[in-house]
């Protein structure tokens, strides 16, 4: 099963760095044959110019869910939750919404199986800031559960918890 993982984020704004974190451990990892990585600054439509037929998309981004923040949400299809009446801007749409588009206009390049790890933030709003230690402290959980989706490994244990 070929997989795309793309990490969403930016690392200027606080815990919207979690993306970009997780990038640099999984870029220092031998990633299971047919598993191709990417960041990406902004989701949304950017998305769509990432796929290439692959079987399997990972989405990991911050996320603002309610949860105690350095929670981590491993959420399928099914559970990525929708943006709502919101308009629909390059900015503006969500993952969900993304996938969307793409299994309509192109159906043959979409991944048919989604999957997002939030990492829940706490932080998003203070410029040149690091990760809060809430959300640096879930790295290595995040990373895991990543490597944890891939068919062709034994379990990932993280390094510390």
């Amino acid at each position: 099963m070929s997989t795309l993982i793309v990490c969403i984020g930016n690392d200027l704004a606080a815990d919207d760095g979690a993306g970009p974190a997780v990038h640099q451990a999984l870029k220092r990892i031998q990633l299971p044959e047919n598993t191709r990585l990417k960041l990406l600054g902004v989701g949304g439509m950017d998305l769509l110019d990432e796929f290439s037929g692959e079987d399997r998309l990972v989405v990991v981004d911050a996320v603002q869910f309610g949860a105690i923040p350095g929670t981590i949400h491993s959420l399928e299809w099914d559970r990525i939750p929708t943006l709502g009446q919101r308009p629909v801007s390059g900015h503006g749409i969500g993952i969900r919404e993304a996938i969307e588009i793409g299994r309509r206009l192109y159906p043959e390049k979409t991944p048919k199986h989604v999957h997002l790890i939030g990492i829940e933030g706490k932080c998003f709003t203070t410029l040149g800031a690091g990760l809060s230690l809430e959300v640096a402290g879930a790295l290595d959980a995040a990373v895991a559960e990543i490597l944890n989706l891939s068919d062709s490994r034994p379990p990932y244990l993280p390094t510390s918890v």
